[in-house]
């Protein structure tokens, strides 16, 4: 059974009345944890959407920026979405059941808030009230401001870009360690780590993006430290 087949059971047990919890409580083991994953995107993602007042044709199809939907598999994608459209709890409700599947500050988290910023700006605008609600589910997800404002400022523009933040290293680091620091954040968007914490291997464009963002810091400490 395909990850969309097993999604759409999943949200078709939302829709008859099964409790949240209990749908989640399903899924906390691999591979259905991939499932709780998605689940928790597209139920975040509408609910994001809809934050700035208007969900626009872009923020629908960014989500497949997100996944790539493999042909073939587009009748059950269409079927989540329109299950996600019919039924969908409370964001912070799905939040929280996702919080606690994975753990306060799991790097699952991490990837998941990076597929609703890249839907929040799928319209080319990134408003207060996104911002608000991005920052509440970072927060039911255990992640401090430092973490958010490092997330915000990949995404955002004009957001504060620091190169050795995204590394994860202070500036007065050595060298050796920036390299090393690099090396393991490179490691962390191999697909087999994406699929051992529990985010499904069709959301291979998050990782691909975040490996953008790595190897430009990399540079550009780089270029800093030849001058």
């Amino acid at each position: 059974m395909s990850i969309w087949s097993r999604i759409s059971a999943a949200l078709a047990a939302l829709r008859d009345g099964q409790p949240l919890s209990a749908v989640f409580d399903k899924l906390r083991s691999p591979p259905e944890r991939s499932v709780a994953f998605t689940i928790a995107v597209i139920a975040l993602g509408a609910k994001m959407a809809k934050a700035d007042g208007a969900v626009t044709k872009s923020e629908v199809t960014a989500f497949r920026d997100v996944f790539r939907i493999p042909p073939g598999e587009e009748a059950n994608a269409a079927r989540v979405f329109n299950l996600a459209r019919q039924d969908v709890a409370g964001f912070d409700a799905y939040a929280r059941r996702i919080a606690a599947m994975f753990g306060p500050g799991h790097p699952a988290l991490c990837d998941l808030m990076e597929g609703l910023f890249h839907i929040a700006l799928a319209d080319g605008d990134y408003h207060d009230d996104e911002d608000a609600f991005l920052r509440d589910v970072a927060g039911i997800f255990g992640l401090d401001d430092l973490r958010f404002r490092r997330l915000r400022a990949r995404f955002v523009d004009g957001g504060e870009r620091d190169p050795y933040a995204i590394l994860g290293v202070s500036p007065d680091a050595s060298d050796a360690e920036l390299r090393s620091a690099w090396r393991e954040q490179v490691r962390d968007c191999h697909p087999d780590q994406l699929a051992a914490r529990g985010v499904p291997e069709e959301a291979v464009k998050m990782a691909e993006q975040r490996l953008i963002a790595i190897n430009a810091a990399w540079e550009e400490v780089r270029a800093q430290r030849a001058t």
